[in-house]
């Protein structure tokens, strides 16, 4: 069953989940965006570049944070506006993965547009690759 704005309160969280992105997935993504850019996959042009190595795309980092609130939601369709900035960089190790934790705690109820807005607290390693991440959802009264 949906949420509702009656079940919630400022401050409540709501969402919490940890994805893993490894290489593997990194290159999955990069067939289905069509960005080959190769800091997504190639440690070497990474560091000439001056990262710290291979990172994850920022639109995989945003589409994955996001789809914490559209599991809470059980709509994709409720996530009426969604909005972040980019704070620094998902460094993907090879071998291994990196661990994007997610939070989505309520920001905000107006019961006047029936929507709640769904802050974000997006960290890898104790620190937010994600600022201001905000999704606006609609929900049933």
């Amino acid at each position: 069953m949906s949420p509702t704005l009656a079940e919630l309160e400022v401050g409540q969280e709501v969402a919490r989940r940890t994805i893993e992105v490894d290489r593997a997935r990194l290159v999955r993504y990069a067939g289905a965006s069509g960005d080959f850019n190769p800091i997504h996959w190639n440690e070497r042009f990474a560091r000439e570049v001056g990262l710290p190595g291979v990172i994850a795309h920022g639109m995989w980092t945003m589409g994955a944070a996001v789809g914490v609130v559209t599991e809470w939601a059980r709509d994709p369709g409720a996530v009426v506006d969604y909005q972040t900035r980019f704070a620094r960089p998902v460094v993907v190790p090879d071998p291994g993965a990196a661990q994007v934790e997610v939070t989505a705690t309520v920001g905000a109820i107006d019961a006047e547009t029936s929507t709640a807005r769904i802050d974000l607290a997006v960290v890898v390693e104790g620190q937010r690759v994600l600022a201001k991440a905000q999704a606006l959802v609609r929900l049933a009264a």
